[in-house]
């Protein structure tokens, strides 16, 4: 089935790519942030929770690091988890003004439905996809992702 020619306004003309990127992104978001609605979370949190699946114990910076966000976002995620049962901050034992951060049984019991709504976002985006595709698209996103990554750091580097 071909896909639709989507009306690309003039001014996004000079960015093709860059534009369906935007487009992609806000779809993906979007889908996204209603499966997590189901699930009682807010986009964002199922990232820290993966972390701390992967990894109980992280300290907030650990965390802030690995998911790549900033720290007011991070910090308000991890409130709002804490509200809703999912995780435990606690001052580490070596420096009291380091928060440690540890899931819950609650938060535990998450690593099943995380990776059911994950894999069921992974066949929505997939569906109009062979297998070759999908596989050539990951390895394009991670080039596009590299790139953008790569050119940023240098720049704050000569800066």
């Amino acid at each position: 089935m071909a896909a639709p020619t989507p009306r690309i306004p003039t001014t996004a003309g000079e960015g093709p790519m860059s534009y369906a990127i935007f487009q992609l992104a806000r779809a993906h978001r979007a889908r996204a942030a209603a499966m997590l609605r189901e699930m009682d979370l807010h986009p964002g949190q199922e990232l820290l929770l993966m972390q701390l699946l992967d990894r109980d114990g992280q300290t907030q910076s650990e965390l802030l690091e690995s998911v790549g966000l900033d720290h007011s976002t991070v910090s308000k995620s991890l409130r709002r988890m804490q509200d809703a049962g999912l995780l435990v901050r606690e001052p580490a034992e070596h420096d009291r003004r380091v928060m440690v951060v540890h899931l819950t049984d609650k938060g535990r019991a998450m690593r099943e439905p995380l990776a059911a709504m994950w894999r069921a976002l992974e066949e929505t985006s997939a569906q109009n996809l062979s297998a070759q595709q999908a596989e050539a698209f990951v390895r394009t996103a991670y080039a596009i992702t590299d790139a953008i990554t790569s050119r940023a750091v240098r720049r704050e580097e000569s800066e």
